[in-house]
């Protein structure tokens, strides 16, 4: 019997974890520090220990699906590919958290906290380190890149897409941030387009092209259905996310709900919220934006005002049609690449809003 796509993931999640281990093993000696330094092997472990506390590895499961899109045996430069992938969203991850002053991320201090506690009598020496941390992820994504056994145009197409990848990162990040300052609700597009730069180009497109490239195909050809395909999908986790931190529970999640509310945040959730509400409702919802101390409670009537109000239901509605969307993008693709795998992206969409309850 076939392998099943589940477990396929399952098994590349297993097998990455070690990868990417072994990868942290032997860095601290192909990493040319000077002798007396002790915060470079430092910096290495905190980097090292947020890595690996990672979670489905989706990425890496997309690399590998994009490439038995064209080709069913092993690939040479998926492992190299892999380890760029996960060392980018490393580098995100450390400095989300210092933008967001967040102390825990994957049940485990963040890099920021890390060296706040580290350096309580030196505040700056903690950011300016934390800074430093998340930098040095994003170079070692593309150096582990230059420095894989592949082709040079191989590499070079690889290390372009990862530097673009950034890029748009950067600048989905500096627009989300944006966004919160607006004196009105953003509309869809809006939100859409921050969902797109901030996550789908690096999660989903970039790992698409880069499974693509490594197993000799040519993704530029398709670049538009790519994106469209990596943009729908990357609408709907966003929205899964938006949903789940008001709308899920906090058992399952292992954080409280209602982080989006106190920080302030235009999400998709509370756009929604601002405009299906009026009135008390809509002051209510108002005042708790943005309360970093809003009680538990206050978050508890926001939600079963946004349940009452039909948002919840809405939600789930948008991101059903939205994974549709995407489903039939990949569906096209199957007079050109292999049907096993073509199943696999057209099934995603709908496994991601499956998540959200």
């Amino acid at each position: 019997m076939p392998e099943q796509p589940l477990d396929r993931a399952a098994r590349c999640e297993r097998r990455f974890n070690a990868l990417f281990a072994e990868y942290f093993g032997t860095l601290g000696a192909t990493l040319e520090a000077p002798s007396f330094s002790r915060f470079t092997p430092e910096c290495l472990e905190l980097l090292r220990d947020l890595s690996l506390r990672g979670g489905k590895r989706m990425r890496v499961v997309l690399l590998h699906e994009a490439a038995r899109l064209v080709r069913d045996e092993p690939v040479p430069g998926l492992d190299a590919a892999a380890l760029s992938i996960e060392l980018l969203q490393t580098h995100g991850l450390v400095h989300d958290d210092l933008i967001d002053d967040s102390a825990t991320r994957r049940g485990g201090p963040t890099t920021y906290y890390a060296y706040r506690e580290r350096f309580p009598r030196h505040p700056q020496a903690a950011l300016g380190l934390t800074v430093l941390a998340g930098d040095l992820a994003l170079a070692l994504s593309l150096r582990v890149l230059l420095d894989a056994e592949l082709p040079v145009e191989v590499r070079q197409a690889m290390v372009e897409v990862q530097t673009r990848a950034a890029t748009d990162t950067f600048v989905g990040q500096i627009a989300d941030l944006e966004r919160d300052f607006a004196p009105v609700a953003p509309d869809d597009e809006v939100l859409h387009d921050v969902a797109d730069h901030k996550s789908a180009r690096y999660s989903v497109l970039a790992p698409l092209y880069l499974g693509l490239l490594a197993a000799g195909g040519q993704p530029a050809d398709h670049d538009e259905e790519l994106r469209r395909y990596a943009r729908l999908v990357g609408i709907c986790g966003q929205m899964r996310d938006d949903y789940l931190d008001l709308f899920g529970d906090p058992a399952a999640m292992g954080k409280p709900t209602g982080t989006d509310l106190r920080e302030g945040r235009h999400s998709y959730t509370v756009a929604r919220l601002l405009s299906a509400t009026s009135g008390a409702e809509r002051t209510l919802v108002e005042e708790a934006l943005g309360d970093r101390a809003c009680a538990p409670e206050t978050v508890a009537a926001v939600r079963e005002i946004g349940e009452r109000r039909g948002v919840a239901s809405l939600m789930r509605a948008d991101m059903r049609r939205h994974a549709e969307q995407a489903g039939l993008v990949a569906a096209g693709w199957r007079p050109r690449w292999r049907e096993e795998a073509v199943d696999f992206f057209e099934r995603l969409p709908a496994w991601s809003v499956e998540r959200a309850g």
